[in-house]
């Protein structure tokens, strides 16, 4: 199977997992959304909230494949998406933590650019 379509369907495999454990949440007021755009590699999952008239929202993970690898722009999950997808089989050599800065990411055990 082609490296990117893989990629593709672990990432929204581990979102959809990710939401699913979210929705069972006493707290009916939050709306969780998945939002997969494939034809440009962003894939995000957020919660849209209401506070009287303010409505928030919050972005829990945000990736993107950029050259071939997986960019992890944002990520507030507990135990971090790089972790899901490793044990997905993905080489930590695949994937970016994008949502540190350059300078720092030579020193974690996963891809620079």
């Amino acid at each position: 199977m082609d490296r990117l379509v893989n990629y593709r369907q672990l990432i929204k495999q581990v979102l959809t997992e990710y939401d699913n454990f979210g929705c069972q949440a006493p707290n009916k007021k939050r709306e969780t959304c998945l939002v997969f755009d494939e034809i440009n590699d962003h894939y995000l999952w957020l919660t849209v909230d209401w506070e009287g008239s303010r409505q928030h929202k919050y972005t829990h993970v945000h990736i993107r494949i950029k050259n071939e690898k997986i960019y992890i722009e944002e990520d507030w999950t507990e135990e971090g998406i790089a972790t899901e997808l490793m044990a997905q089989g993905v080489c930590s050599s695949e994937i970016v933590l994008a949502f540190q800065p350059p300078d720092v990411r030579k020193y974690t055990e996963f891809a620079v650019v």
